[in-house]
């Protein structure tokens, strides 16, 4: 999210066994923290209900922060909550797109293959009078409800026109930037209301943290969107978006934009390991570019019962519930195990936009597919055999490796847009240097 006095923020990475094969050692992660303008909804939706939490990267001052969020009904009290960003960390550690490594064996001494287990662990004062009320309707503003929510005060509101609901949010101490009413009228005539929270200084005080927690909300509506485009109009560039999307099962993509799955089971040179955020930020980009900067991505699509490999524990059934699965207890037997001994009914798929007014002049609107097949944006590095070798398959041995390290390094010349020469300096070859093995590795083998 963009610094700027009012975040309106829209609802918001022999030879060896195939790469295809889901086991491996998890080395690293491209998680949320790369994109410093990123913000983070979690969408949980079933049928026509949905709960959202919404964790935003505000820094500026705590008493220019107002969040206004197009929402399909008046809510309730009960309705909205406020949450823990630890389950947002968590649900993007379990998530996010990951570096696996594999280590070549001794081509001299062939072993047994047996399925490698996968290491877990993880690197890597609103008030009003008379007065107020008839300046209200003057502008076509209704306020339809308003509560206290923890550190927020929030507002529901409902306007007939945008220009009266800017100068109302200007008279009441909102900071809006310029061309805020031609953003708002187009949620205007979809008779949308609009879920507009400050921040309560005395209860933010309460609360411990110098930090806004995530705010939570649900309803039922038919409409299965989030609004991106009230973010664009105070953004200085390009904004990035990751949502978490939870269904009982099915991935969920957009119904109006390009759904492209990133890139996935690409071999990349072992350096990659000491530098993975800065490959993960340019692949992406370059990703972005090549798609005209019109597509959203699928960084992973998984059932939230287990992973392979795991970048973090799946979330656990509580952590779930507090962000809104609510059909969690729907069949879950009476001694709190798992549903008839099978997974947990949850499907998570992570998708990341980078989203400005150019290229996405239309808000998200999302559709549950029938895919339940798995899919984990994954990278893959392996390690050359680099000890003693004294057999007859040695040299083949070498060779074929010097082949794969030159297919990695054109794999990632194309995903990065770096340049192939550099990345072939910094590749460790087996057999010697890049120039000097070229030359050399055939020596032995006739002779």
């Amino acid at each position: 999210m963009t610094r700027t006095s009012l975040a309106l923020v829209s609802i918001l990475a022999l030879l060896p066994r195939p790469a295809a094969a889901f086991c491996g050692f998890y080395v690293g992660e491209a998680d949320a923290k790369l994109f410093n303008k990123a913000s983070q909804v979690v969408l949980v939706r079933d049928g026509d209900r949905t709960a959202i939490s919404m964790a935003n990267d505000y820094r500026g001052e705590l008493t220019k922060f107002a969040l206004v969020v197009p929402v399909p009904v008046v809510l309730k009290r009960d309705q909205i909550a406020v949450g823990d960003r630890a389950l947002f960390d968590h649900l993007d550690a379990y998530s996010a797109p990951r570096l696996v490594e594999y280590s070549d064996e001794n081509p001299c001494e062939p072993r047994p293959v047996y399925p490698m287990a996968a290491v877990a662990s993880v690197r890597g004062g609103m008030m009003e009078d008379k007065k107020g009320e008839s300046a209200e309707k003057a502008l076509g503003v209704k306020i339809e409800a308003k509560y206290t929510v923890g550190e927020y005060d929030i507002l529901i509101l409902s306007a007939t026109q945008s220009d009266g609901l800017e100068t109302w949010l200007r008279q009441n101490g909102y900071h809006i930037p310029a061309g805020a009413s031609a953003a708002l009228a187009p949620y205007i005539k979809q008779k949308l209301k609009f879920f507009v929270a400050k921040v309560n200084l005395k209860e933010q005080l309460k609360t411990g943290s110098a930090n806004l927690r995530p705010i939570q909300f649900a309803y039922e509506d038919a409409r299965y969107m989030l609004p991106i485009r009230l973010g664009m109009i105070n953004a200085d560039g390009p904004q990035d978006l990751i949502v978490y999307a939870l269904t009982r099962k099915g991935r969920v993509e957009t119904a109006n934009y390009r759904n492209i799955k990133l890139p996935s089971d690409a071999e990349v040179p072992e350096y990659v390991a000491k530098v993975f955020p800065d490959f993960y930020k340019a692949m992406f980009a370059k990703s972005v570019a090549d798609a005209d900067r019109t597509a959203v991505f699928t960084e992973y699509s998984w059932d939230m019962g287990w992973c392979d490999p795991c970048a973090a524990q799946p979330l656990s059934n509580d952590e779930l519930r507090k962000l809104g699965v609510w059909w969690l207890d729907e069949g879950q037997n009476p001694s709190g195990g798992r549903w008839g001994g099978g997974g947990v009914p949850v499907r998570v798929t992570r998708l990341h936009v980078r989203y400005d007014a150019e290229h996405f002049p239309e808000d998200l609107v999302f559709q549950q597919t029938a895919d339940t097949a798995n899919f984990q944006g994954r990278f893959v590095m392996r390690h050359p055999w680099r000890g003693a070798m004294s057999c007859a398959g040695a040299d083949d041995y070498r060779r074929t490796t010097r082949e794969r390290q030159s297919r990695e390094a054109e794999t990632l010349a194309k995903l990065t847009g770096w340049d192939l020469k550099d990345v072939r300096s910094k590749i460790d070859w087996i057999g010697g240097s890049s120039e000097d093995g070229d030359k050399t590795w055939y020596k032995n083998i006739f002779h």
